[in-house]
């Protein structure tokens, strides 16, 4: 096991392929069983997953590492991301994990893992379990092997915990919201939060059967809950993704907003509310240049990081800031939950809507967008395009073409074998001869 294991989101791939399978899953339970062991008496896991079929085969590898070390595992079946954060650290857990790949296609899954205080693992603890792999670890001794039970209740703790981020006595009566689960693991948790504070749900994306998570629904594929506000003249439809740690606003005419409109909109009502913590919003470099403007603006400073929500968690933990987030979607509000979580997210979208009397539409685009483009290129494993002189060229060729006028951002996906290539610019003519060449050059080299 030469290959480093951990991306940007945990360890993901095609399930039954390296290194998604089930003896991997079951050496890294091994280990991080082995990493988390602290000195009392009793160690424990929570496990949950997504809707994805090869959850079952991860959770029961999993399963057996676990124990195998003297863990106790609490099976979670399917629950949405943020509650593995919230769950493992109200259990008072060692350790978390989710199996999902998020918003990727069915035949993917992937395994995340959370400390005991509910965050995403740092680097150095990544490396350590990958340490631990590499070497071996003892296991428990027969009397000393771990047991397993499940947590019937897992998914009515999370529902009631995410009623209590939404305003004291607020409701959303009168409101009609088309909610796309993505067939994933908030196909039941989300439409009961939003009939339990009083709105009127129309589900969209509720029948997983293992094979269509993400499949031309949730946040990857909007128009679909796009079409069904429009045909149910809905108030809002709320887009998740297949874990649900992302979400998408669209407002009633069938508009749709991202993650920086969501972000410039509850950055601004914090701040005029006092609770925007240093003023600052962390966001990412693919965050478009028209949100930085827009904050500027209202005297809100923008901290950018690398693309991957554990590193705007990082930033924000450092800085002592309560908002951060992705375009993509992931929205982190440390006052409410230790990573992205979409459906909190949206709950604080609709107590702008209540709370204003305002349409969606009127709260769903605080700023302009600089034109911006984003081509998810396909490369061969094993061949590294950017690394190539004919790529580099063509990068370098197009930031002097765009000047202070626009930028590019090109990177290596952290969880698929994807180049990302970025750009944004006044100009669109100028960004799409930009954006070809550069596009042009790494399909040649991948």
């Amino acid at each position: 096991m030469g290959d480093k294991l951990f991306g940007t989101d945990g360890v993901r791939g095609q399930a039954n392929s390296w290194p998604m399978t089930a003896e991997l899953a079951l050496k890294l339970a091994t280990a991080a069983g082995r990493y988390f062991r602290r000195d009392k008496q009793e160690h424990r896991v929570v496990i949950g997953k997504d809707t994805r079929l090869s959850g079952y085969m991860i959770e029961n590898a999993l399963t057996a590492g676990f124990t195998s070390t003297g863990m106790n595992v609490f099976l979670l079946g399917p629950v949405p991301t943020p509650a593995i954060g919230y769950l493992t650290h109200s259990l008072r857990a060692d350790v978390g994990v989710m199996i999902s790949a998020s918003h990727n296609q069915a035949t993917d899954n992937g395994i995340k893992f959370f400390g005991p205080d509910g965050f995403k693992l740092s680097d150095e603890a990544e490396e350590a379990i990958e340490e631990l792999m590499r070497n071996g670890v003892s296991l428990a001794a027969p009397e000393n092997i771990g047991r397993a039970k499940r947590i019937e209740d897992a998914r009515g703790r999370y529902v009631e915990y995410a009623k209590t981020t939404f305003p004291y006595r607020r409701r959303l009566d009168g409101l009609r919201i088309v909610i796309d689960c993505a067939n994933g693991a908030a196909y039941r948790t989300a439409p009961e939060v939003l009939w339990e504070l009083g709105a009127e749900v129309i589900p969209v994306g509720v029948d997983p059967n293992g094979f269509n998570i993400n499949k031309n629904c949730g946040s990857t594929h909007p128009e679909t809950a796009a079409a069904k506000v429009v045909e149910t003249r809905a108030d809002i439809g709320i887009c998740l993704d297949g874990d649900a740690d992302r979400v998408v606003i669209i407002d009633e005419r069938g508009n749709v907003a991202d993650g920086d409109q969501i972000m410039g909109l509850i950055a601004g009502r914090w701040a005029d509310e006092g609770r925007l913590a240093g003023g600052t919003l962390v966001a990412t470099v693919m965050s478009n240049l028209g949100l930085e403007r827009h904050l500027e603006a209202r005297g809100i400073a923008l901290k950018r990081t690398a693309v991957g929500d554990r590193y705007v968690v990082e930033a924000m933990r450092e800085g002592g800031h309560s908002l951060g987030g992705e375009q993509s979607g992931h929205i982190v509000m440390t006052d409410y939950a230790t990573t992205g979580d979409g459906l909190i997210a949206a709950l604080q979208f609709l107590a702008g809507m209540v709370e204003t009397g305002k349409k969606a539409s009127e709260l769903a685009r605080v700023f302009e967008p600089v034109p911006q483009k984003l081509i998810n290129l396909r490369y061969q494993p094993g061949k590294e395009p950017l690394e190539t002189d004919e790529v580099q060229a063509a990068i370098s060729a197009g930031e002097e073409a765009l000047g202070s006028n626009g930028r590019l951002l090109i990177r290596k996906s952290g969880t698929e074998p994807l180049i990302r290539v970025m750009g944004e610019a006044m100009d669109p003519a100028l960004l799409d001869s930009v954006l070809g060449s550069v596009v042009d050059a790494v399909r040649r080299a991948s």
